[in-house]
């Protein structure tokens, strides 16, 4: 061991760790902080069904390194061996933290209060845990008012690692980040399997859908499938949206019929006209009302009271009335809406999937579908460790979805 790393901490690692391997990423992260280690304890299990444990003795060079590489470690369910109540500051100012505000992770968490482990409340990731008389939450950081109890430093919290499950379920189905040569029939049959599940035991299924979802011809599958009660909450942006009444009053997407799939004259104004009559209508469930909108995904949704979230961007033409334009009001309109929810699928968005995957808990079984391989590796990229990303093309997707599940 060198000499100059003479700062040590004994960090525990308990579950799956071996054939999940976090054991080994772990023990990567170490030694690409400049830290050594030294395995004090390695009890494995004898099945793929026992949990192993491992005790790690960490070396850096001072106090800031090792609180550097915790909050890594921790990330993975490295926890300390021996802890202590967490430290709390009180807030001073409205939707400020104090300085060293502990940042969470989406997995299972919990905090060290006189002696006693509490569970925190919504696990989301990028929050602060604020304590109070009745417990500790995660809480954004705009959430943080004057005189709030925050945590401090990662003394005092733990985290857990989602657990290894058995073999054939969603999340060893999921293992694989990314799944671009697995037989297209098995990933729609394991996607319909989750979502029956959802159904029977009372979870919620969210969708996050992008206007390309409209362009390839897959929203008349989305729409099927809101309607027969697949689809629980729909988050989106005002693209998906007004794609999608345009399609079902003038049957164009961005101007190209969705019949021919050539462009029509005039057709690159077509968005805008429809936005301009939802606009004139006052809603779109006020659209619906009138008559001027008979079908598509929106139309389902209010049919269906599926509760929906449209999240603005500089780059939107009207807005869509239903837009919410303050991008901190849309996260909360979306936070609220999470609580329940089982299952996430992320059809043909970047953005506004990373956006959603920062709100959501590990243990939601999450679906990424797009046919760029690049844009299913970043939400993992991003720290949403749970989703696994389907590589095809998101209308085809949708069909086959649909037909499996009978919609």
């Amino acid at each position: 061991m060198r000499e100059e790393l003479n700062r040590r901490e004994t960090v525990v690692l308990e579950g799956h760790i071996v054939d999940s391997l976090i054991l080994p990423k772990v023990l990567d992260l170490i030694l690409e902080a400049g830290a050594e280690y030294e395995v004090v304890e390695l009890d494995m299990g004898r099945t793929t069904l026992d949990p192993s444990l491992a005790h790690i003795r960490v070396f850096t060079a001072d106090d800031d390194a090792m609180e550097a590489l915790l909050e890594q470690l921790h990330v993975h369910g490295a926890n300390r061996l021996h802890d202590e109540d967490a430290s709390m500051a009180v807030a001073d100012q409205d939707g400020v933290l104090p300085v060293g505000f502990y940042s969470t992770t989406n997995l299972p968490t919990g905090v060290r209060i006189d002696g006693v482990w509490v569970p925190v409340d919504n696990p989301e990731m990028d929050c602060a845990i604020v304590v109070g008389p009745d417990g500790a939450r995660t809480a954004p950081m705009h959430h943080v008012r004057t005189g709030d109890k925050v945590v401090v430093g990662g003394k005092g919290v733990r985290v857990q690692p989602l657990p290894q499950a058995p073999a054939g379920s969603a999340f060893e189905f999921m293992a694989s980040d990314v799944s671009s040569e697995k037989p297209k029939a098995l990933l729609v049959a394991k996607v319909a399997e989750q979502m029956r599940a959802a159904r029977q035991t009372g979870g919620r299924v969210l969708t996050v859908a992008g206007p390309a979802v409209v362009h390839t011809g897959g929203s008349r599958h989305l729409a099927r499938l809101v309607r027969d009660g697949w689809i629980d909450v729909l988050f989106a942006g005002n693209g998906l949206a007004t794609h999608d009444v345009e399609s079902n009053v003038l049957g164009t997407s961005l101007g190209v019929s969705v019949a021919h799939g050539a462009p029509t004259e005039g057709g690159h104004s077509n968005h805008v006209r429809v936005i301009n009559e939802i606009r004139r209508h006052g809603s779109i469930a006020q659209a619906v009302d009138a008559g001027y909108l008979r079908g598509g995904v929106m139309y389902e949704c209010i049919q269906r009271d599926v509760p929906f979230v449209l999240a603005g961007s500089v780059r939107d033409d009207g807005p869509l009335p239903d837009t919410i334009t303050d991008v901190v009001e849309a996260a909360d309109a979306m936070r609220a809406l999470v609580p329940g929810v089982t299952v996430a699928l992320m059809l043909a968005t970047t953005l506004h999937a990373i956006a959603t995957g920062n709100m959501l808990p590990a243990g939601v079984v999450t679906f990424c579908v797009d046919i760029n391989q690049a844009v299913v590796t970043k939400l993992a990229d991003r720290g949403s460790h749970q989703a696994m990303g389907i590589v095809t093309d998101v209308g085809p997707f949708l069909g086959d979805l649909a037909e499996e599940l009978g919609a």
